[in-house]
């Protein structure tokens, strides 16, 4: 008997999320973030559901030309660049497209032999303080990529650290605005939060990512709030069902104390499955579509559920752990973390199912 629990993926959830995309961004090119294995979702099934966005982005260039086996035409850009000689080669034979961040990159560039020359996406950091050359340093930068005969198109970029607050964006949209300025450069600065909420981050190219899976990329507002819709369903069901007395005590560690006389339903999902250890008491679950409560700790490869005023639920109910009628959001704000996380640690030893 096959274990019960599965993530179910829905392409036309994620069509329907890149449309809503292109339409807040008007004008704009969509380069959609799909590393990390699609967000959890399959890196080759969401770039097939996403075809008609106008480029995609990844991290490593193994992900790059499993698209490019794949038949993905679209422009590739490698969101950290490249690490060495042998991925340069394989970027100019693969019409990949690089950020560069840094000295030793734009080295590389500058003194690579005869091939083809590739597009290059400039990262200024203009106060995320991770990757990316000083905004005073681009004159010089820009000189010199100018100059390097692999480079064939530069596009300025950024990434913004705090585009889901209010105002978050303005100190580095001020300091982008003010170091590009002398440039007459396409420019890439929106992420899915400057995306959805400032129209002058959209450039030429805007980078969602979490959107595209339906997720929202600020805090308190669900993706359906915004007019997404889930892209992953992880649905299992009740295995067992125990009648417990107050006083018991449940799960590991015996954490939660029985108050009153309860039923209990034991679904088939647990750490091992990606679900966060950390959800405790009270993280909601659907069990046949009626809202509930997880109890006690999450297990390796099992959690339980309050079925007491469920009368109906029994072995075998379904159980909608996050996705479609319960927003990812929610479980991730009751477990202490972020859509993002829990969409990315789905285990491979869970099944993926294609639906509509």
């Amino acid at each position: 008997m096959t274990r019960p629990l599965e993530a179910r993926i829905s392409a036309s959830a994620l069509a329907h999320n890149l449309a809503l995309a292109r339409q807040r961004a008007p004008g704009a090119r969509v380069m959609a973030v799909i590393k990390a294995n699609g967000y959890g979702h399959g890196l080759l099934r969401v770039a097939q559901a996403l075809g008609a966005a106008d480029g995609f982005a990844v991290l490593t260039v193994d992900e790059a030309l499993a698209l490019r086996a794949q038949g993905v035409a679209q422009p590739i850009l490698l969101l950290e660049g490249l690490f060495s000689g042998t991925e340069l080669a394989a970027a100019r034979a693969h019409a990949l497209s690089l950020v560069v961040h840094s000295a030793a990159q734009l080295e590389a560039l500058e003194t690579c032999g005869p091939g083809a020359a590739l597009e290059v996406f400039c990262k200024i950091n203009t106060g995320m303080n991770r990757l990316g050359f000083m905004p005073e340093a681009l004159p010089g930068v820009v000189k010199r990529l100018t100059g390097a005969a692999a480079v064939k198109r530069i596009t300025l970029m950024t990434h913004f650290a705090c585009a889901d607050e209010a105002g978050g964006i303005d100190p580095q949209l001020e300091r982008f605005a003010h170091a590009t300025a002398p440039y007459r450069l396409p420019r890439s600065l929106a992420n899915s939060a400057a995306l959805m909420s400032d129209p002058r981050t959209h450039g030429e190219w805007v980078r969602p990512g979490i959107m595209l899976y339906g997720v929202s990329p600020f805090a308190g507002r669900a993706g359906v709030e915004l007019g997404l819709r889930p892209a992953m369903t992880l649905v299992s069901r009740v295995i067992a069902v125990q009648a417990v007395q107050a006083g018991e005590r449940v799960g590991y560690g015996g954490s939660f104390e029985v108050p009153h006389a309860m039923r209990l339903g034991v679904v088939a999902c647990g750490y091992a499955d990606g679900y966060p250890r950390h959800a405790g008491t009270g993280t909601p679950a659907l069990v046949d579509g009626r809202r509930t409560r997880l109890i006690g700790r999450v297990s390796m490869d099992m959690l339980c559920v309050d079925l007491t005023d469920l009368p109906s639920a029994g072995v075998g109910s379904a159980v909608t752990l996050w996705g479609e009628g319960l927003p990812v959001e929610e479980v991730a704000v009751a477990a202490g973390t972020i859509g993002y996380e829990l969409l990315c640690a789905l285990a491979p030893r869970v099944g993926v199912v294609d639906v509509s």
